[in-house]
């Protein structure tokens, strides 16, 4: 099952937007994080962030089934966010997609994202792909922490 990264444009932001509130609607209806969950994002800051960062499209058999966002940060590349649909998690997309990114953007060799401490699928998913836990935490509210993970590319 290989995945395709295709770069979003302004005419993806209905489908791209349709997709990231399914993907994140879990999570927002377990961890009620209306401030920072993307499935509560307004489709024009979506907008903003397909226009003035790279954003990316995860394709599989010509389904859009997710989306990934690269953005240069302090000489790293940050994560934010990536997102698969429900139906489609747990098959090796978002390592895939991840993994993509990684061999596509080479100008630094530091990789950084966010996630929430309590998903344990996703922080073995990152530290699976050689990221480690940095020192960064902010509890957003009693059921949940975002954590920091960063790599290192030789």
């Amino acid at each position: 099952m290989e995945i395709q990264l295709v770069q979003a444009t302004a005419g993806d932001v209905m489908l791209l937007h349709d997709v990231q509130t399914k993907a994140f609607q879990p999570l927002l209806e377990k961890y009620l994080d209306y401030e920072t969950n993307p499935a509560n994002e307004p489709i024009n800051r979506l907008f903003e962030k397909i226009q003035y960062s790279s954003f990316f499209k995860i394709v599989l058999d010509h389904k859009v089934v997710g989306g990934i966002r690269v953005v240069r940060r302090n000489n790293s590349y940050w994560i934010s966010p990536i997102f698969i649909l429900p139906e489609f998690q747990g098959k090796g997309i978002a390592q895939q997609a991840i993994g993509q990114v990684e061999e596509r953007f080479t100008n630094f060799s530091t990789w950084e994202l966010q996630t929430i401490l309590q998903e344990k699928g996703n922080c073995y998913l990152y530290e699976k792909m050689g990221y480690e836990r940095t020192d960064f935490e902010e509890v957003v509210n009693d059921k949940m922490t975002l954590i920091g993970y960063k790599k290192k590319k030789q």
